[in-house]
């Protein structure tokens, strides 16, 4: 997962104003939290108009800008459609509940905790049991640079063969080492999990993954598909694969869902 934030130069060929948005930056911890639990509803609202929801699966976690090792995520058995920022609990790396009435999904935190311990550097991490995600999972294949698209994942994604239900905090650090600074995972027979350094870019990479298993697994089921050249995919993941690309193709969602669901933000 690369580190720069530097304006991607395919998403900002221009001259003069005006000039593309940049990642907000917070005078204090308190203003920054309210930021990224609004991002993280709006989130979750846009994972449920997507289809993303199965039950009481599916989780996604945001770092808490004061306490490191703290974290914001939804409650145990709400449905996505109706999570607000105001909804969501704050838990300690191993899961116990800080701040909140509701439960945690335990199977959520043996994900996140130890991928968060192990990865220090990211700020958010979703999981959900998307039907292309989790059918592309049973075929112990990577996501090929078929499309511009599926580019951004060139290289920067793993496949990991572990425990269908985890419920070990271990094993989510095993996770975290197996991406080896990726910003997604295959979880074998399971679905995705991609990560970000803001939770929009974490979102984001959900959002365009699973689509991109989708045009995959419609592509093999067609025919032979032919991927892009190592050269190809190279030059358009480092246009369309660094953190502010996943950030920036984030925000007319977020302003759509909003627009359309302003609860979300109290």
């Amino acid at each position: 997962m690369s580190t720069t934030t530097d304006v991607p130069t395919l998403l900002a060929r221009q001259t003069g104003e005006p000039q593309l948005p940049t990642i907000p930056t917070f005078s204090s911890s308190a203003e920054e939290r309210i930021h990224r639990k609004q991002r993280l509803a709006a989130a979750f609202r846009l994972f449920a108009k997507f289809g993303f929801g199965e039950g009481v699966a599916g989780h996604i976690t945001a770092r808490d800008p004061e306490e490191p090792h703290h974290f914001w995520v939804n409650p145990y058995g709400m449905s996505f459609s109706l999570i607000r920022a105001s909804d969501l609990i704050c838990v300690d790396e191993h899961g116990r509940v800080i701040y909140g009435e509701r439960p945690v999904n335990q199977a959520a935190f043996a994900i996140h905790g130890g991928l968060h311990a192990e990865r220090p550097e990211v700020i958010a991490a979703a999981h959900a049991h998307s039907v292309f995600g989790k059918s592309l999972s049973t075929l112990r294949c990577m996501v090929d640079p078929l499309t511009q698209d599926a580019c951004a994942f060139y290289r920067d994604h793993t496949r990991f063969q572990g425990k269908v239900l985890v419920l070990d905090f271990e094993e989510g650090r095993q996770i975290g080492r197996t991406m080896n600074g990726g910003k997604a995972a295959i979880l074998n027979n399971h679905g995705l999990l991609t990560v970000g350094h803001t939770v929009d870019e974490a979102a984001w990479w959900f959002i365009t993954m699973e689509r991109s298993c989708q045009a995959q697994l419609a592509a093999m089921a067609a025919g032979d598909p032919v991927q892009l050249s190592h050269s190809e995919a190279v030059e358009v993941q480092a246009e369309i694969g660094t953190p502010y690309a996943g950030w920036f193709q984030f925000q007319p969602l977020y302003d759509m869902i909003v627009s359309q669901q302003p609860d979300l933000l109290d």
